[in-house]
C-alpha cells in the first residue's frame, strides 16, 4: 500500500502561485523498488478529473500536459519520497481539488491505483 498525502492548497487571487506537497510511503517494502511514479490530478465540480503532470520514480523524467506547461512544474525531493506542483500564473479556472496519485512498477501507463485525499485549491478573480 502507498500512502499518499497532500498539502499545502488554498485560496489566492488570480495571477498567484502556490506550491503543493505530496508525501508519498509505502508500508513494508522499499519505496523505490514499489513506486513507479507519481502524478498531480485535478477536480473541478461537475468535471471529469483531469491528468496535470507526471514524475517518473526510476528515469526522474517528467511530463506536464501541454496545456499547462509554462504555468505548472512537477519536481521531487528523492530523499523524502515527495513530489512537489508549482502552480503559476493561476487563474480562476484552476480552482479544484487537487489529488496526488501513485503508479506501481509493472501496472501500465496512466494506471494509478493510490490516491490522496486531495487538497483545495480556490482562485478568485
Amino acid at each position: 500500500q502507498v500512502q499518499l498525502v497532500e498539502s499545502g492548497g488554498g485560496s489566492v487571487q488570480t495571477g498567484d502561485s502556490l506550491k503543493l506537497s505530496c508525501a508519498a510511503s509505502v508500508s513494508g517494502r522499499t519505496f523505490s523498488q514499489y513506486v513507479m511514479g507519481l502524478a498531480w490530478f485535478r477536480q473541478a465540480p461537475g468535471e471529469d478529473r483531469e491528468f496535470l503532470a507526471t514524475f517518473n520514480w526510476r528515469s526522474g523524467t517528467t511530463y506536464v500536459s501541454e496545456a499547462l506547461k509554462g504555468r505548472f512544474t512537477i519536481s521531487r525531493d528523492n530523499a523524502k519520497n515527495m513530489v512537489f506542483l508549482q502552480m503559476d500564473y493561476l487563474k480562476p479556472e484552476d480552482t479544484a481539488i487537487y489529488y496526488c496519485a501513485a503508479r506501481r512498477i509493472g501496472r501500465p501507463s496512466h494506471t494509478y491505483d493510490f490516491w490522496g485525499q486531495g487538497t483545495q485549491v480556490t482562485v478568485s478573480s
